[in-house]
């Protein structure tokens, strides 16, 4: 049998969970896979992943273009007691723990990191909060494109740049896995929740086939070795999810585009 195809479109921070995720889900169904580390989105609008891990804004964006027909299936739910058991995460706002900003507003015309437009975390939420506060005429002095969250980590720990909104997940991995950046870095604003990004299965996957892919995905956690893989990314178990689960994000992309504000400035 052909190897089904797994791709991730997020942070190489977690790309272990998914990599576990994939043997796992390979295993459980007795079917050969790979996964790609993809760089762009590519793969996604040309349909050559049968499994998607891939930001929510990215996805909707897609969908409403009508460049994709996955369809979201599951979703991770973290393990610190902040996100109560829910597959949400927020965007959590850093700063040198040395600068003087304690607040959102205190970054008036400061410098803003960010990773990348198709990003919610990154980039869609920080548009709607300034759209909230009825910030469109300009609030950062200046703000730059990183790349990637972990570049942006790094930009405001190193007071190369004052601020930028971080995927908490993203976030709690590099702290952990850089623990010199609890003496650089502070939280002063916390942005959702939001639902977390899905795992994502192509239309074009026979419905018996998607449906067992799934199943395993819910009931990893169940397999001890998986759990602890899963654990190791702090993700408990996979919840499911589906295009509804993602009103919450539609609805903040509906009143920027409605409010023709789609710049974050």
């Amino acid at each position: 049998m052909e190897a089904l195809r797994f791709g991730t479109f997020l942070a190489p921070s977690v790309l272990p969970v998914y990599q576990a995720v994939t043997s796992a889900v390979g295993n459980a169904l007795g079917i050969p896979v790979r996964l790609a580390d993809e760089t762009s989105y590519a793969s996604y609008l040309e349909d050559r992943n049968d499994v998607s891990f891939v930001c929510s804004l990215a996805h909707i964006v897609f969908e409403r273009r009508s460049e994709t027909s996955a369809i979201p299936v599951a979703a991770p739910v973290l393990t610190d007691p902040r996100y109560g058991g829910a597959p949400i995460y927020f965007s959590d706002v850093i700063v040198h723990r040395d600068s003087p900003f304690h607040s959102f507003e205190d970054l008036r015309g400061r410098s803003w990191a960010f990773n990348e437009t198709l990003s919610h975390s990154g980039y869609g939420i920080t548009r709607y909060h300034l759209l909230q506060l009825g910030e469109v005429d300009g609030f950062f002095g200046n703000v730059v494109k990183s790349g990637l969250h972990s570049a942006s980590i790094g930009m405001v720990a190193n007071h190369a740049i004052d601020a930028s909104g971080i995927d908490s997940h993203v976030l709690a991995v590099a702290m952990r896995d850089k623990p010199e950046l609890a003496d650089r870095l502070r939280i002063v604003e916390t942005l959702g929740p939001s639902t977390i990004q899905p795992v994502t299965i192509s239309s074009r996957i026979e419905p018996q086939l998607r449906s067992d892919i799934t199943e395993v995905l819910l009931s990893l956690h169940d397999d001890p070795a998986v759990a602890v893989a899963l654990a190791h990314g702090f993700v408990e178990r996979f919840a499911a999810v589906g295009p509804e689960s993602y009103d919450d994000i539609r609805g903040m992309l509906d009143a920027c585009e409605a409010a023709d504000f789609m710049e974050v400035a």
